[in-house]
């Protein structure tokens, strides 16, 4: 069994990403993100991805990167999740980088290592590790079709696309601005983690190599890392509400003095602390390829998204009035994690695969 604490190297990480996001996309300028014309925060990806070096962190050094792991990601996940942070580092650093890798594409991989270019991976951010591959079709004239719901599309330099080939399933690279592209921005629930339609019209691409096996390792790689995210935000959440219920005052008293909030709050310290283990085990046995890696992604899914979900719950409520507002950053909390709760799949499919993964008979 591996430590789950976090190490000097991660806490030492968490400290300078935490530092960059405080000072660079604070709540009151997130919240720009559902503007008629929404602050652009390129600047704060380009610092974190280069400067930082996180878009690296799953490359080996030889290409370029870090050569850390997942347990590294996961911290910047969760501070990803802590700030609500508008950058694309799932869609990026983890879903295509991780497709690439697989598939030997090394030279994009180093470019996206070293903050060079960003990149997408063409599938619906809702398809579930196990799940069937949505995939354009490619022929003599190039790639045709579309696909719903990609996260990170419009802000990528490079698409990672599966494609339905003559021996299966292929992974090809497009430029985004290539000629027969067409992305279409979505009106999301969270706007901080924008997706997009992507359709293709005879489209020249470059062949990487299969995708069965890459794609499936990048879904099953941030359905590991997004419970890390799913957990910066339940204890943002659950910070931010204990700190307001220790000083905000009613009939005299604080209201944390309260035996009903007392015991709401105490129930919700509880999830999160078990979110934090479970969430720490499969970033753990992901960056470990663990036999177990598949069984914690999924346990950590299944439960994860529904504490940061009762986090934000609770935050807005137990912050009556002020918690309701478009100026506090609750809601920014609240839409993420509602978002979160549909990404790589529901709850309820991470449970049946679950049921999959260790032999249970369906009911």
């Amino acid at each position: 069994m591996s430590d789950l604490l976090y190490s000097d190297t991660e806490e030492a990480l968490r400290d300078s990403v935490r530092h960059l996001f405080a000072d660079r996309c604070p709540p009151e300028s997130v919240v720009r993100v559902y503007d008629s014309a929404p602050q652009d925060f390129s600047e704060v990806w380009r610092t974190l991805a280069g400067e930082l070096g996180v878009a690296g962190l799953l490359v080996p050094e030889s290409l370029g990167g870090a050569g850390a792991g997942a347990r590294e990601a996961a911290v910047v996940m969760e501070e990803i999740g802590r700030a609500v942070a508008p950058v694309p580092f799932l869609s990026s650093a983890v879903l295509a980088t991780v497709a690439l890798l697989r598939a030997g594409d090394t030279a994009t991989v180093s470019a996206l290592a070293q903050g060079e270019l960003t990149a997408a991976l063409a599938v619906p951010l809702s398809t579930a590790p196990g799940d069937p591959v949505a995939a354009v079709t490619g022929g003599a004239d190039g790639l045709s079709g579309s696909v719903t719901s990609v996260a990170g599309a419009a802000e990528a330099d490079v698409l990672v696309v599966p494609v339905a080939g003559r021996d299966g399933l292929e992974l090809h690279t497009v430029p985004r601005n290539a000629a027969g592209v067409q992305v279409s921005p979505l009106l999301a629930l969270d706007m901080t983690r924008p997706l997009a339609d992507v359709s293709f019209s005879a489209v020249d691409s470059s062949c990487v190599g299969p995708a069965d096996g890459p794609v499936a390792d990048a879904l099953r790689t941030g359905a590991a890392l997004l419970a890390s995210e799913q957990l910066g935000v339940a204890r943002w959440c659950l910070q931010t509400t204990l700190d307001y219920v220790k000083q905000r005052k009613q009939f005299g008293r604080t209201i944390g003095s309260y035996q009903a909030i007392k015991h709401r709050l105490a129930d919700l310290w509880f999830e999160v602390g078990a979110a934090t283990a479970a969430a720490r085990y499969a970033a753990d046995t992901c960056a470990r390829g663990d036999e177990d890696a598949d069984v914690a992604a999924t346990v950590a899914q299944a439960y994860c998204s529904g504490v940061a979900v009762h986090a934000a719950e609770e935050c807005v409520q137990l912050h009556g009035g002020i918690g309701m507002t478009w100026e506090y950053p609750a809601h920014l909390y609240l839409k993420r994690a509602k978002s979160d709760q549909l990404i790589f799949g529901t709850a309820y499919r991470h449970r049946a695969r679950l049921a999959e993964l260790v032999g249970l008979p369906p009911t």
